[in-house]
This record gives structure tokens, sequence and C-alpha cells, in this order.
């Protein structure tokens, strides 16, 4: 038995399943890229940037990859502190494991 709370229970199990929706995303570029960002921050994120991310997971893989290369722009109904984090991490890999 453990010393968890249902809370901090289900934040672990929110966790977990992000970070295996981000490493398994289809393709080997997306699953690097965003499960990048996401291994390296997923402890630190508040609750509402995990429901962000949540939200944004459920984006199409080419749509999403388009907006981290910059391919494409982010739609303003979307582009969240968030995503934008993301951009940024794609765009400078060598500081995405930085905090």
């Amino acid at each position: 038995m453990t010393d968890e709370t249902p809370l901090a229970a289900d934040l672990e199990r929110r966790r977990r399943r992000l970070l295996f929706r981000a490493t398994h995303r289809g393709t080997h570029e997306s699953d690097l890229l965003i499960g990048g960002f996401v291994g390296a921050r997923l402890v630190q994120l508040t609750l509402a940037e995990i429901a962000a991310l949540e939200a944004l997971l459920e984006t199409p893989d080419p749509v999403l990859a388009d907006w981290l290369t910059g391919r494409e722009a982010i739609p303003p109904d979307v582009e969240t502190p968030l995503l934008r984090a993301m951009v940024a991490a794609c765009a400078h890999p060598a500081e995405r494991n930085a905090s």
C-alpha cells in the first residue's frame, strides 16, 4: 500500500499516459520532438499545463509537426505558452533538456 492520495495517484497516471502518448506519436521525428520536450519537463508541469498538453496531443501528428518546425504558423486560437515553449525547444534542440 502506498501513501499516495487519490489526487496524487491520478496526477501520476496522467503523467505516465502523457509521456507514452508523447513518445509514441507514429513518426520517429514527432516522437523525438514532442517526446523529448515532454520527457524533460513533465514533472515540472502545472495541472493547467498538463491539461493543455493533453488537449494539444489530440492534434494530428502532421499538423503538430508543422507547427513545431515552423513550416506552418500556429493559429491564434490554439497558441498557448506551452506550445510556444515546445516550438522554442524544437528550434534550439541543444536546450531541449534544459529546464
